[in-house]
C-alpha cells in the first residue's frame, strides 16, 4: 500500500530556515498526481500550507506566502518543503499528501518547532 514517510524538520528560532522531505513508497501513478504539504498546529487540524501540480505549478496560501517553497521529484517519488524566515506559529506536524484533498492515511509526519 502506499506509505507516505516524512523526515527533517527540527528546533530552531525564528528567523531561521528548514526543510522538510517525503518519500511515497508503493506510489506508482506519483507523477501524475498533485501533491502538498499540510500542516497540524497543536491543538488544530490539518491544514494545507503549500500543493504542486503534477507539472510543477504551485499554489500557497496567503499566511506563508513567500516563505515555502514546495518541489518535487519524481523520479524518486520526493517531496520537498522549503521554510524560509520561519515563525512561531509554523510550529506543527509537517505531513505529506495528495492534495487539494488528502487521500491516504497519513504518514508520521516531520516535527517543526520555531522558538521565539
Amino acid at each position: 500500500q502506499v506509505q507516505l514517510v516524512e523526515s527533517g524538520g527540527g528546533s530552531v528560532e525564528a528567523g531561521e530556515s528548514l526543510r522538510v522531505s517525503c518519500v511515497i513508497d508503493n506510489f506508482a501513478s506519483f507523477s501524475a498526481r498533485a501533491m502538498g504539504w499540510y500542516r497540524q498546529a497543536p491543538g488544530k487540524q490539518h491544514e494545507l500550507v503549500a500543493s504542486i501540480s503534477k507539472d510543477g505549478s504551485t499554489n500557497y496560501p496567503d499566511f506563508v506566502k513567500d516563505r515555502f517553497t514546495i518541489s518535487r521529484e519524481n523520479a524518486r517519488n520526493t517531496l520537498n518543503l522549503n521554510i524560509n524566515s520561519l515563525k512561531f506559529e509554523d510550529t506543527g506536524l509537517y505531513y505529506c499528501n495528495n492534495a487539494p484533498v488528502a487521500f491516504y492515511s497519513w504518514g508520521q509526519g516531520a516535527q517543526v518547532t520555531v522558538s521565539s
